[in-house]
């Protein structure tokens, strides 16, 4: 055979394989990445429904006296529609604010930072909504006051 056919058996052979590379890297690509979506913006109205003086005995350690409390102020964030469905349940919001910051101890309530607190909170009236099997009234429970003495 001449050279020329040697040659020009090569360059098909790089061509093909070029090819065949290019087809792989292409069938095995994951799908195109697309933008990513912009935040989704909350555009409903709020209102701010308070919850004053929820006051606690914080639990001692064994022995110790019952002389400490936790005086909190709550407030729920709901939207407008859910404001009087909000009001008309603070006595239930009190009570599961009770029984979960009465397990609280002194030394822990202590330890526990504004943010911290508010997630305790938050993850109480989860559960006992959840058991309920009801859905919140607010979106978020804050904190307004805090005194621990």
């Amino acid at each position: 055979m001449s050279k020329k056919i040697w040659i020009s058996l090569a360059a098909g052979a790089f061509v093909l394989l070029g090819a065949g590379s290019g087809l792989a890297a292409w069938h095995f690509m994951g799908p195109p990445a697309s933008e990513p979506a912009a935040p989704v913006v909350d555009k409903r109205e709020y209102r701010y429904v308070s919850l004053d003086k929820v006051i606690v005995m914080l639990r001692a350690r064994e022995g110790g006296p019952l002389s400490n409390y936790m005086a909190v102020d709550l407030v729920f964030k709901t939207p407008v529609k859910a404001e009087v469905v909000t009001k008309q349940q603070l006595p239930k919001l009190r009570s599961v604010a009770v029984a979960s910051l009465s397990e609280l101890t002194l030394e822990r309530a202590s330890m526990l930072s504004i943010a911290e607190l508010t997630d305790f909170l938050q993850q109480a009236y989860g559960e006992s909504f959840e058991r309920e099997s009801r859905e919140s009234p607010f979106t978020e429970v804050m904190v307004g006051r805090l005194v621990i003495e």
